[in-house]
């Protein structure tokens, strides 16, 4: 038998799991998923969609639409007060 014919070598040869054991301390010896560092397990493509979809969405004013919002409220607030307090000065 060719070593190509086996399908399995192909996957024998997958890079492994960079995840470890707490208890242990030993490595995750399961596959990575591809494009991530860990398997299925420890995380790859798990997790909640983020924005209105997340099941703890509230009301997104910590959103990043709002962060970012306040942060030009603020910004054009602060310039305003400058502006003010270099008329009073004249």
């Amino acid at each position: 038998m060719k070593h190509d014919a086996n399908p399995m070598h192909a996957a024998n040869a997958a890079p492994r799991c960079a995840a470890k054991s707490k208890r242990t301390g030993l490595p995750c010896k399961n596959p990575a998923v591809r494009g991530w560092k860990v398997c299925r397990m420890h995380g790859a493509r798990g997790g909640h969609p983020p924005g209105k979809d997340h099941p703890s969405w509230q009301h997104g004013m910590r959103s990043q639409e709002w962060v970012e919002a306040r942060a030009e409220i603020n910004e054009l607030l602060r310039e305003t007060r400058e502006i003010e307090r270099l008329l009073k000065l004249d």
